[in-house]
């Protein structure tokens, strides 16, 4: 039921309070209609007795308390749904911008969604296809996990993003697969960007975006992760698709949440941030997943800026919590002239040992990262004690592993932005490279491994 007041009380910055109401509800969309009658929209952040904070879409500059209509819609913020937004362009709050005209509605969902029930959950398994070596054979994306990337200020992680959007894909051919594009606070030229090479590479025929730019409404930026996961819940579980969700940067989504915060007159947290963002963050990152009986499922790899590079800061802090690992691009692999920069050290993929082995993706794979971590880490090692000592004071074989960690760089972690490596073509890889290394040193592989890849190369 559609309810009417002339009641707005204060306004502080994107939040107007309305008093006098009789009754609404939390996440309600509102209209505030100006006294020259322009629309403008906003939904209730916090719904009291008689009153109701209401945070605005479009801003709250010419705003006039006495003559300004506020119009409660009595339903929620909702998304419509169909097979065909797949492939199409959408703004933050889930109107088309991409000229393809409107969608003819299927189903309309709620964009507040809950996160997926624990006892209803099945547990992650099936190997996720990146096509980035650093990611697929040593922290392997499996199908229902939340993956999220570390990154920081002027990294090449939206690069990242984009060749992940591109080039992943799941190991059956039967197995339909889509990619729901999240995009929050970013530039003009990166949304451009992200659009055009999903369009020249075909990617977007299997994906959804939604853009929020750097100068929409900060508020927006709240709305598009409810936007993605409901559109992303749509596919997965009523069409059975398998479905990869990337969202960036949660940095600026946790922003807009401090934003906000602030204008609501809020206790501050850690840094500025309020308390509750470990809780938004849950709920944003709990809605996806697999659920037993359901043939699609939801993965998830978020990417967050590191403020500072620093991995104790709220943002990732909080984030490594909920989440099941992380993926690192450092700085200094980054100076090297490497893309796309991940050490792998510090990274990990918790479930990774669900995805990987016979019938995933090689029989081998398990015992090749182990040993490719292992000679990875001593080659690190033995550079950092080079530097101290010289390489004249290092044994033959210590520079047989400060060869193996350039080349692990060079060849490994190193590759083109639209290099779109098989899981064959990265676990060969590893094995030539371990290669520059003694048999004597390949402690975690098994003898018969050793015999068929090491020795003969899988021949």
């Amino acid at each position: 039921m559609i309810k009417e007041y002339k009641s707005l009380s204060d306004v502080a910055g994107p939040i107007i309070v309305v008093d006098g109401i009789d009754g609404c509800s939390y996440g309600e969309l509102v209209e505030v209609i100006l006294s020259d009658g322009t629309v403008r929209h906003g939904e209730v952040l916090k719904a009291e007795q008689h009153k109701a904070l209401v945070q605005m879409f479009e801003g709250t500059e010419n705003l006039n308390i006495d003559k300004t209509k506020i119009r409660f819609s009595g339903k929620p913020a909702e998304v419509n749904l169909s097979p065909d937004i797949v492939g199409r362009v959408f703004s933050g709050l889930g109107k088309p911008i991409d000229d393809g005209g409107d969608i003819i509605t299927e189903v309309t969902r709620s964009t507040i969604g809950e996160p997926i029930n624990p006892y209803a959950r099945d547990y992650p398994s099936e190997f996720i296809q990146t096509g980035i070596s650093g990611i697929d054979g040593l922290n392997t994306l499996v199908r229902g996990q939340k993956l999220p990337i570390f990154s920081g200020s002027g990294l090449p992680h939206n690069e990242l993003a984009l060749q992940i959007a591109r080039q992943a894909k799941v190991m059956n051919k039967d197995d339909q697969f889509a990619v729901v594009f999240g995009a929050m606070g970013v530039t003009f030229d990166e949304a451009n960007e992200f659009i055009s090479s999903l369009r020249e590479s075909g990617a977007i025929e299997r994906s959804v975006m939604y853009i929020n730019l750097a100068n929409d409404p900060v508020i927006e930026r709240l709305a598009v992760p409810k936007f993605v996961l409901t559109t992303a819940e749509y596919l997965a579980f009523d069409l059975g698709i398998h479905v990869l969700v990337i969202l960036t940067d949660m940095t600026n989504y946790c922003e807009a949440l401090r934003e906000v915060s602030a204008a609501r007159k809020e206790i501050p947290g850690r840094r500025g941030y309020p308390g509750y963002m470990y809780t938004d963050l849950a709920t944003i990152y709990e809605r996806c997943g697999r659920i037993k009986g359901k043939k699609g499922s939801i993965t998830m790899m978020p990417i967050l800026s590191m403020p500072d590079d620093d991995k104790t800061h709220p943002i990732p802090d909080l984030t490594g919590y909920i989440t099941e690992g992380q993926i690192f691009v450092s700085r200094s692999l980054h100076a090297k002239g490497l893309y796309p920069a991940i050490d792998v050290l510090p990274s990990l993929s918790r479930l990774k040992d669900k995805g990987i082995g016979d019938g995933k993706t090689r029989e081998d794979h398990a015992n090749l990262m182990n040993q490719l971590f292992a000679a990875y880490a001593k080659g690190r090692e033995v550079q950092e004690l080079a530097v101290i000592l010289g390489e004249s004071a290092l044994s033959e074989i210590d520079q047989l592993y400060i060869k193996f960690a350039d080349e692990f760089e060079r060849k490994y972690v190193k590759q083109g932005h639209r290099e779109d490596r098989t899981i064959a073509e990265t676990l060969d890889l590893g094995w030539e490279l371990l290669r520059i290394l003694p048999e004597t040193e390949m402690t975690r592989v098994s003898d018969k491994f050793i015999e068929k890849y090491y020795k003969k190369g899988g021949k």
